[in-house]
């Protein structure tokens, strides 16, 4: 344990941010799954439109380096080719 008092508070924050990192990074596993499901099960609009909405939480976990930018992109990247094949 910590013996100084800014040292206590940043083991504070650090578990605070952990949590909501850990959920930000589920959010972003759950949407990934949901748009894949959407397009195997041949729902493409509606896979569309969660793609859009996945686009931008993406866009701002690379902002917030929750995930590295490139990473986002690439992500994004390869969820379009998937859907794109499909609609093709």
């Amino acid at each position: 344990m910590a013996n100084i008092k800014s040292s206590e508070k940043d083991i504070r924050r650090s578990r605070k941010r952990a949590v909501l990192n850990r959920q930000e990074r589920s959010r972003l596993r759950t949407y990934d799954k949901r748009i894949r499901g959407l397009i195997e099960a041949g729902k493409i609009e509606e896979a569309r439109a969660e793609f859009r909405v996945f686009t931008t939480y993406l866009d701002r976990a690379g902002r917030k380096n929750l995930i590295h930018h490139r990473q986002a992109d690439r992500r994004k990247g390869r969820l379009a080719v998937a859907l794109n094949r499909k609609t093709a």
